[in-house]
């Protein structure tokens, strides 16, 4: 069984739910999560885009904080419809709901712009159960700069504070998104393990999404992980090689850099969010998990390092 650190469901559902649609996750996705073993996954509250997405035809939606309401609003109706999934907020509430024959998910926000202004911002957002938490998605924002803007700005001093309040509220800092100076502070700051829920090496692929192995060992000296991302640009600069093997060989590097017990899933699968969005192939959906097991088999990991990265590193973080 798995757990997926980083998963894009709520955009879909709310993009279904607006155009007059219920029950989104046991239509479109239950199947799909049962034939990869997806026990568990972190949801992530994504509010940051609106271009080329659905929000552009919301009048409404006209902020991150009216469009983090909206999907808040349409994650609780979803979740009401949806017994078989219980949100939770640490570990032991995640074994509890998988005892009662149920799936789990936890909260996390990609991309704190607005709520990280303020601790009131910080306080609602861990009110909410948030555990995971980005400063930014991939724009600069008041708080740090992302993977697409200024690669060496460090995190500003609202950013500085925010992290700060993370730590206090128990709010987990994710750096997936992160540019590398924003990197370098919040490794800096944190007094507890930090996460990139959904990033690759770059010494494999050569992106800024991507961890150097310097990035690598600094987030396993936290007690950190790193979940591996199927998005086909983070897999290999050579679209041949965009496979599911290559990506059980970012693991395998991980694994040599930090140790097995910092890598994790984290698969980023959005191909509901248009062209350009496919994961690498052999893996452009939850139907693939099993692939990428079988991959790390043949790279040599035996089976408690295949558990350990299925699930237990994950959620031994977010205990």
């Amino acid at each position: 069984m798995v757990f997926d650190g980083h998963s894009d469901l709520l955009y879909d559902v709310t993009r279904r739910r607006l155009a007059g649609e219920k029950r989104v996750l046991e239509r479109y996705h239950l199947p799909e999560l049962e034939r990869g073993g997806v026990e568990g996954m972190a949801l992530a509250l994504w509010v940051s885009q609106t271009r080329e997405t659905f929000w552009n035809e919301v009048p409404e939606a006209d902020s991150c904080r009216s469009r983090r309401e909206i999907m808040l609003l349409s994650m609780k109706a979803e979740l009401a419809e949806c017994p078989w999934l219980k949100l939770v907020r640490n570990k032991a509430e995640a074994e509890q709901a998988k005892a009662a024959g149920k799936r789990y998910a936890f909260l996390a926000v990609e991309g704190m712009a607005e709520l990280g202004e303020t601790p009131e911002g910080i306080d609602r957002c861990a009110d909410w159960g948030t555990r995971l938490g980005m400063l930014t998605w991939n724009e600069e924002n008041a708080l740090a700069s992302g993977a697409g803007g200024d690669p060496y700005s460090g995190l500003t001093a609202l950013g500085r504070r925010a992290v700060c309040r993370m730590g206090e509220r128990g709010i987990i800092v994710d750096v997936s998104h992160l540019n590398d100076g924003g990197f370098r502070d919040v490794i800096r700051l944190t007094k507890g393990p930090v996460v990139a829920s959904h990033s690759n090496c770059r010494t494999l692929c050569s992106v800024r999404r991507n961890l150097t192995d310097d990035q690598l060992r600094a987030i396993r000296d936290t007690g950190g992980v790193v979940g591996l991302n199927v998005h086909h640009a983070f897999v290999h600069a050579d679209r041949e090689k965009q496979t599911v093997e290559m990506l059980a060989r970012h693991a395998a590097h991980m694994a040599e850099v930090m140790g097995v017990e910092h890598v994790a899933c984290g698969f980023d699968f959005c191909q509901y969010f248009g062209p350009g969005n496919d994961g690498a192939a052999g893996l452009e959906s939850a139907d693939g998990i099993g692939t990428l097991f079988a991959w790390l088999e043949r790279l040599g990991m035996n089976a408690r390092e295949r558990a350990m990265i299925a699930r237990e590193n994950f959620l031994r973080v977010l205990a």
